[in-house]
């Protein structure tokens, strides 16, 4: 029976973020040593509140070393997130500690601190480390109780995964199949480039997926530097961006402009973030590249303006276009050029395999990750607020263009500004799916669901909740709880595309599982999305 155990936190790299976010991750260490204590469980907190800083976050690799330094190798840890946390500050304390490990994350939508739970365990998982996880409002629920009585008694937590089953390709409808496989072959026979402008975006172990385990399905890395996008943004002429601005307001596309570059959206950041644009269409094209991922943030954050309107633009067919500066040659016309924000390369991987399946049966191909931020039951169902501060194309959006707008970055993490693309996604169909490592291999989820069109007032509740100045997409996972997918997902970021109604989805979804489990990838089949190898009856074994 666990009777003490050490508490960290990790947080982010930027002091501003530590310090506006301390006073929601103080709250919450209150509550869930509070509810320990209601257990019987003495928690010492590994590291101390630091006033000159004016935070108590682990907020370096280095510092997370000395921390677990410190901290007996067979003691019960319990790493506690209420924000968003770079994940490396504590994966060298956990990956060759011995005893219990649990992560808790705090259900609020203030901060992204599930967001930080998730990509944890998706590292976690990737690094082979065991570990139990647990969130909660205010860690006083029935269930976070009757599991971390568990914890304490076992030293590990068990959760309902039964929604998840392993593809069995041989139940597929046959055209499905086939089409997918068609397209696997394809992808190995030509091979694809991700274009990876800086690996390991804030921390992200998760979101690097290894040549060893990505060169088998065709995809290859083009390694880029972000210095050198600056130094192809500096190409770029003012003509080319105000161009490329005059298509987007031609649209109907709003830009909050302001005058104070501190905190306001100002032309000249908005300027900036369509050279970057440019930048990246003609840097892909110069590389021959399918997809790419900008890391954005170490380096490039102290260089230019934040790269989310350049994200959202490149997910869409639909963009303002970007033409050769020697020869005039459009490129990439008419075409999505998929974009994996933060450089997931899982989300990556993902992205490209939609974009071709989505072509290759007619559809409009844009995608887009969100961070699965928060969520709340309404109406009787619970609706995830999936959020993303860039990638989200207005194509995915009510009105497209026309109900975009740009924001300033809130100034805690871009201290050059720049706009996001900002929308409220439309209803309708969705695929939805996560690559990630496990085991040493390469696996995916995939499933059903919709993105839902809320009142007015419940959209605006959410976004004042959570980050107001990112796109939103209010969705139900279709046959998948909260807690289901809080217990089986391994990454902060989930893969998202529409499809016109639920026959096409449950086809693309069939079609994406057979083209994925041809590549070499473990597929598990969610949900409702089980249904698609079952001719619409779920096997009992898994209900």
């Amino acid at each position: 029976m666990i009777q003490h155990a050490y508490l960290v936190a990790s947080g982010d790299l930027r002091l501003a973020a530590n310090q506006n976010c301390w006073p929601a991750q103080q709250r919450m260490e209150e509550q869930l040593t509070g509810a320990l204590a209601r257990h019987g469980v003495r928690v010492t907190r590994a590291h101390p509140y630091d006033p000159t800083e004016r935070h108590g976050f682990i907020s370096s690799q280095r510092m997370g070393m000395n921390v677990f330094r410190d901290i007996p190798k067979d003691a019960p840890v319990i790493v506690a997130e209420a924000v968003w946390q770079y994940s490396y500050h504590v994966l060298a304390g956990l990956r060759d500690h011995r005893g219990p490990i649990l992560t808790v994350g705090n259900w609020s939508g203030e901060w992204p601190g599930l967001v930080g739970l998730l990509n944890l365990n998706g590292s976690l998982t990737k690094m082979n480390v065991r570990y139990s996880s647990l969130w909660s409002e205010d860690f006083s629920d029935g269930y976070f109780t009757e599991k971390i009585q568990e914890w304490l008694q076992h030293g590990q937590v068990t959760h309902d995964t039964s929604h998840a089953q392993p593809l069995d390709a041989h139940r597929l409808p046959g055209d499905a199949r086939a089409l997918g496989e068609t397209l696997a072959a394809r992808l190995q026979h030509d091979k694809a480039i991700l274009g990876v402008f800086d690996e390991g975006c804030m921390g992200m172990y998760n979101a690097i997926i290894d040549d060893e385990l990505m060169n088998p399905t065709g995809m290859y890395k083009e390694r880029l530097s972000q210095s050198g996008l600056v130094a192809e943004m500096r190409l770029v002429t003012d003509e080319e961006a105000r161009t490329a601005l005059d298509w987007l307001t031609s649209r109907g596309m709003t830009f909050r402009f302001g005058e104070d570059e501190a905190t306001e959206l100002t032309l000249r950041q908005t300027l900036e973030q369509l050279k970057m644009y440019i930048a990246a269409v003609r840097i892909a094209h110069r590389f021959g590249c399918d997809a790419i991922g900008i890391q954005y943030q170490q380096g490039l954050k102290d260089m230019a303006p934040a790269s989310d309107l350049a994200e959202g633009l490149l997910n869409n067919p639909e963009r303002p276009p970007v033409y050769h500066p020697d020869t005039g040659e459009e490129l990439y016309a008419a075409q999505a050029l998929p974009h994996f924000n933060e450089v997931d390369e899982g989300a990556g991987m993902d992205a490209l395999v939609t974009n071709r399946i989505w072509q290759a049966l007619g559809l409009e191909p844009s995608t887009t990750l969100h961070d699965l931020r928060w969520g709340e039951e309404y109406d009787g169902q619970f609706v995830w607020v999936f959020l993303i501060s860039g990638a989200a194309p207005a194509s995915h959006f009510k009105g497209g263009y026309a109900g975009a707008s740009s924001e300033r970055q809130p100034a805690m993490y871009f201290r050059l500004g720049g706009g996001t693309l900002k929308g409220v996604s439309k209803p309708g169909e969705l695929v939805w799916s996560r690559v990630y490592v496990q085991g040493g291999q390469l696996c995916a989820d995939l499933g059903l669901g919709r993105a839902l069109d809320l009142p007015d007032e419940e959209v605006q509740r959410r976004w004042q909740a959570t980050t107001p100045e990112w796109p939103i997409m209010n969705a139900v996972l279709d046959g998948v709880s909260r807690n289901q997918m809080m217990a089986k997902h391994q990454a902060n970021h989930i893969n998202v595309a529409y499809a016109p109604d639920r026959e096409t989805a449950r086809h693309a979804l069939g079609v994406k599982a057979a083209m994925l489990g041809a590549l070499g990838i473990h597929v598990n089949l969610c949900g409702d999305a089980r249904e698609v190898t079952y001719a619409g009856h779920v096997n009992e074994a898994v209900q």
